[in-house]
């Protein structure tokens, strides 16, 4: 999937309404109107997670056919746009896992670790900003977005809607079907997971 020439909705909640019933009825058509209304945005969203063109177009891609065949389980309690993120987002971060051949590992083995008196356990040194932050910016960014492929579903979706995507708790909790409360909380045990990952980068660059 390449180049997209972009459809720009003069009444967006109306039109979002035919499309969907459009898209359920499975319309050629309507199809065609999602991808050339979403194409552009989406491609951003996954081009951030993999920083390869190549790549984003494929992941956008796959999401748009995950998207279709599951658009009869759509409820539409979230807006479509929010729904298509979600999905391309989990599309890149799949396709970066294969491509980095990473392994997904135990979320309880990243946890912070506690003392039988409550105390935590192996804190290490406290990061810090070092000179050359400038220079090491692409290369810790590559290694954040490495680290992130390894949690869990749940939790990289957290991190990336939250900290990467920049979306509130509010639309996020929409995004995911969740309560924002279980935003919060999920949320705090991702960054604790993602921090264990990685404070070995971390301290070995001196951060």
């Amino acid at each position: 999937m390449k180049y997209v020439d972009p459809y720009i909705p003069e009444d967006p909640v109306a039109e979002e309404a035919e499309l969907l019933q459009g898209l359920r009825e499975g319309d050629a058509q309507a199809f065609e109107k999602l991808v050339r209304w979403h194409f552009g945005r989406l491609f951003a969203v996954a081009n951030r997670i993999l920083r390869s063109e190549t790549d984003a177009q494929d992941a956008v891609q796959e999401a748009f056919v995950m998207a279709y065949r599951a658009m009869d389980r759509f409820d539409g309690r979230s807006k479509l746009s929010t729904w298509l993120h979600r999905i391309t987002v989990n599309a890149a971060l799949m396709r970066l896992r294969k491509i980095k051949r990473l392994h997904e590992v135990s979320v309880e083995d990243l946890g912070p670790k506690f003392s039988d008196e409550g105390y935590r356990r192996d804190v290490g040194p406290t990061w810090k900003r070092t000179a050359e932050e400038d220079t090491l910016e692409q290369e810790r960014a590559d290694q954040v977005h490495e680290a992130i492929a390894q949690l869990p579903e749940s939790y990289r979706e957290i991190i990336m809607l939250r900290d990467i995507e920049q979306l509130d708790t509010e639309q996020t909790a929409k995004a995911l079907g969740i309560k924002p409360g279980a935003v919060k909380t999920r949320l705090h045990r991702a960054r604790q997971a993602l921090r264990e990952l990685l404070d070995p980068y971390m301290q070995e660059a001196g951060v």
